[in-house]
């Protein structure tokens, strides 16, 4: 027996942001590489400018081709994204390969292990999880 009434379940609240870029393909092939995010929705215009949907293992972050608006632009960007994985060290070794630029190195203070990346786009990183306190 079928307890489907027709509605669907509330949507959760959630807050994704939306990286400005120069070079949208580029950026993507980067978050893909860097963190192994996958695309989830993607549209482009006839000049290949992009706006995409990825998702980093369920946390998801839009990217789009907006210049004026972009890190590179304004020479600096006043948001950082922390992302939050159970195995900081691989994921930030990842991200400097892949073409991240070192901030902060890898380290352990107020009860996090935590480094600091930027991308190539001007877009900070913080790559980290909690300490377990036993």
């Amino acid at each position: 027996m079928s307890t489907n009434t027709g509605k669907s379940e509330p949507r959760k609240t959630s807050i994704a942001p939306w990286l400005s870029v120069r070079r949208g393909p580029e950026a993507v092939r980067y978050y893909k590489a860097a963190f192994g995010a996958v695309e989830l929705h993607r549209v482009e215009n006839d000049e290949g400018e992009i706006v995409a949907h990825l998702s980093i293992e369920g946390a998801e972050f839009w990217v789009s081709d907006d210049p004026d608006s972009s890190p590179e632009t304004l020479g600096g960007g006043s948001v950082r994204m922390i992302l939050i994985v159970e195995d900081p060290d691989s994921v930030f070794e990842q991200a400097v390969r892949a073409g991240a630029t070192l901030v902060a190195d890898m380290y352990e203070d107020h009860g996090w292990r935590i480094g600091r990346v930027a991308d190539p786009f001007g877009h900070h990183w913080e790559v980290g999880r909690p300490l377990d306190h036993a």
